[in-house]
């Protein structure tokens, strides 16, 4: 046997060196629950999910924080451990409200609830006291409901290990645990940049964008498309999500090559441009002082006419041309071709530069 080999559930399977049991079941597909657990960030092992059974060891663990080793023999799933997980899930639902989930309604099962739907529990047989934890914030974009919170503290490490803004923490303790910005204030007024990393963490509806949920009056499925951001130029990759041919907002790629699930306030929630019913549907020229809907034929003729005539009467330096930070990219590049090329001006920018 090589160094670089384990058994898990009864398969030789190789792993690199530092990979976690948890990792390397992953890559295997073998079904193990987490709830605490985000591959951007570093094991926590709170939520215990994640147990498996270790030749060996008398008690189950982690997987999530148990590095596999030479020769190790792990179970996943075997009956004994379902119903530790079924249990656990079980115990978490009973702490949530009963009413609807605004994130699965809107946005698809949260992780929470596909487990629960995965065990088939509910969570009724340990129903007690619930924690009540939400207040007022009027910050534009992220709901913020925690009585849905099951503190498995993602939303705090992502912003602590991954954005390093350390905007919020964990408060309290028992009942009175939550999460909270320094000297329990309101997220605007704290060291939150509203990137959204906070909310796509979260494994259950106690943190969403506030601009998508509550949509769940309009029918049909939504739909997903991937494409890159046209704020600027770094190129970062997004899902576009669409219910019935209208935009309801965007998620980070979490597998983007340049951003990695990462975007800024702009690319996380500034896309309402899309929907505004100010929108130019289709082109206008003003005849006798008004604006006239013309087809596409004689708007651009009459566009050329007039672009020539200025370039005649004035010379190439009358011509400026400013690109559109919502534009794609290739937009950019023909104006600033034509700019050139046609205007024979170099008076082009973008309002994206700086």
């Amino acid at each position: 046997m090589s160094d670089s080999v384990m058994n898990l559930d009864g398969q030789e399977v190789s792993f690199e060196k530092g990979e976690t049991v948890l990792e390397v079941a992953r890559r295997q597909g073998t079904f193990v629950p987490t709830l605490c657990w985000d591959e951007r960030l570093d094991p926590y092992g709170s939520c215990r999910l994640c147990v498996v059974e270790v030749e060996g060891r008398r008690m189950p663990a982690s997987s999530c924080t148990l590095h596999a080793e030479k020769g190790m023999v792990v179970r996943t799933g075997s009956e004994k451990l379902r119903r530790m997980q079924s249990t656990l899930v079980e115990m978490v639902l009973s702490e949530n409200p009963d009413d609807e989930c605004p994130r699965c309604r809107d946005l698809g099962s949260c992780e929470l609830h596909d487990l629960a739907t995965e065990f088939k529990v509910g969570r009724d047989r340990f129903l007690g006291a619930t924690s009540n934890a939400s207040k007022d914030d009027s910050n534009p974009f992220l709901l913020r409901d925690y009585d849905r919170c099951i503190s498995c503290y993602r939303c705090v490490r992502i912003c602590d290990e991954v954005e390093a803004d350390h905007a919020i923490t964990m408060t309290g303790r028992g009942w009175n645990k939550g999460i909270a910005t320094a000297f329990d204030g309101l997220l605007m007024g704290s060291e939150c940049t509203l990137c959204g990393q906070c909310i796509y963490t979260c494994p259950t509806g106690a943190l969403a964008d506030k601009k998508m949920v509550n949509q769940g009056s309009i029918p049909g499925e939504v739909e997903v498309t991937r494409s890159v951001c046209p704020y600027c130029g770094t190129g970062c990759s997004i899902n576009l999500h669409s219910r019935d041919g209208k935009m309801i907002g965007v998620t980070p790629v979490l597998d983007g090559p340049v951003n990695a699930g990462a975007l800024c306030v702009k690319g996380q929630f500034g896309f309402d441009f899309v929907n505004s019913d100010d929108r130019l549907t289709k082109p206008l020229i003003r005849k006798q002082g008004e604006l006239t809907a013309v087809g596409w034929d004689e708007a651009l003729e009459y566009t050329a006419n007039r672009l020539k005539s200025i370039r005649a009467d004035h010379g190439r330096k009358a011509f400026y041309a400013i690109a559109s930070g919502r534009a794609p990219g290739e937009g950019a590049y023909m104006l600033q071709k034509f700019t050139r090329a046609v205007m024979n001006s170099n008076q082009v920018d973008n309002c994206s530069r700086g």
